[in-house]
């Protein structure tokens, strides 16, 4: 049995399966979630002969570390080998890509939830690959526990500050693996597994509906950010597909109906892409679209270069929008992605293994 990815209630079925108390569950809970160990050797207050039976019949199975590539802004794109089977049951190599990214406050990891994407954002090179298969929760969980516990480990001159973010905004769309999306939510978000706060993990969409509703009724969620890149459905038809499914009018009215914690707001991100969608009357349409929700704010997001035929707006074409935003009240801010000269940056995370690069490769 794969330990990894499994909840309380079920390592506590699976320890009395073994014919021993379900406490023993908690126990090996704790240790994969609140202490980052792998190794059922190590875990000491397990008695002997338990540890010896898990050992013959059960697995942590952790990503393979392919190769970390590292920015000059110090964050660290992981690449990470997992295992895939086709129709025949046989195992073929797949990967996947999360981020660490270090700050003096805090630290955020940015984990996949696909290995690759069905959605098909024109501007993202992720659409390239395709959707290969949905993550297990496990694998989800796995990409904020590692990078953690190997910048605490090695020598990587990182000093774990004490707040975590997650963002579910690498690879794939979250919303189409909700169930072991949430799965693996629950552990990250249990005070007694991972333990981070819902204020600090956040899932991104590019606009699921069906998505969206089944989420309001999760007992544990995270903050939600929505995909939204353009200001109209014929920009948002062609640059996101899916809107053609989903089109502005219906997600719009779900966002409105979407229950708001009194701690929260609902964030929208918009990809700035050069003489595309970063006009002046792009951002009034904006405004206007966002009009009928409370508590919102917009990121604007510098695109990320990559092979697709898209540019880079402005320094005065994104701060121009900011400002028409802002003056109309609807809170507005600049992100510029961390990552971006290893491949790093929101849209940019596509298996790009290059053998020979300036990128900086590390073990």
């Amino acid at each position: 049995m794969e330990l990894l990815g499994k909840n309380r209630e079920e390592l506590r079925a699976y320890c009395q399966a073994l014919g021993g108390p379900a406490y023993r569950g908690d126990q090996i809970y704790h240790w994969l979630y609140g202490e980052r160990e792998f190794a059922i050797e190590r875990m000491s207050n397990l008695p002997t002969a338990l540890r010896e039976k898990l050992q013959r019949e059960a697995t942590i199975t952790l990503p393979e570390v392919r190769q970390r590539y590292v920015s000059a802004d110090g964050s660290v794109r992981y690449l990470l080998g997992l295992p895939v089977q086709d129709d025949k049951g046989v195992n073929r190599p797949a990967a996947v890509e999360a981020v660490f990214m270090p700050s003096e406050a805090r630290q955020t990891v940015c984990i996949s939830t696909q290995a690759g994407c069905a959605v098909d954002c024109q501007f993202c090179l992720t659409a390239q690959l395709g959707l290969i298969r949905n993550l297990s929760a496990g694998e989800m969980v796995a990409q904020v526990l590692v990078p953690l516990e190997e910048m605490e480990s090695r020598e990587s001159g990182v000093e774990l500050a004490g707040r975590t973010n997650v963002v579910l905004m690498g690879q794939g769309e979250p919303l189409l693996n909700f169930e072991n999306v949430m799965a693996a939510l629950r552990i990250l978000l249990d005070p007694e597994g991972v333990g981070l706060s819902p204020k600090h993990v956040t899932l991104s969409t590019s606009g699921i509906v069906p998505g969206i509703a089944r989420l309001v009724k999760e007992e544990v969620r995270p903050k939600l950010a929505i995909s939204l890149n353009a200001s109209s459905d014929e920009q948002r038809d062609v640059l996101m597909p899916i809107n053609k499914k989903y089109p502005l009018k219906v997600l719009i009215e779900t966002c409105r109906n979407y229950p708001l914690r009194n701690w929260e707001h609902l964030t929208f991100e918009y990809v700035m892409l050069g003489g595309v969608n970063d006009t002046r009357e792009d951002a009034r349409r904006v405004v206007r679209l966002l009009a009928p929700l409370k508590s919102v704010k917009v990121n604007l997001i510098p695109w990320n270069p990559g092979e697709l035929p898209y540019k880079e707006s402005s320094a005065e074409a994104i701060e121009e929008f900011r400002r028409i935003l802002t003056d109309k009240g609807v809170p507005a801010f600049v992100r510029y992605s961390r990552g971006r000269d290893v491949m790093a940056a929101c849209g940019q995370l596509a298996l790009k293994e290059v053998r020979e690069s300036p990128l900086r490769v590390v073990g």
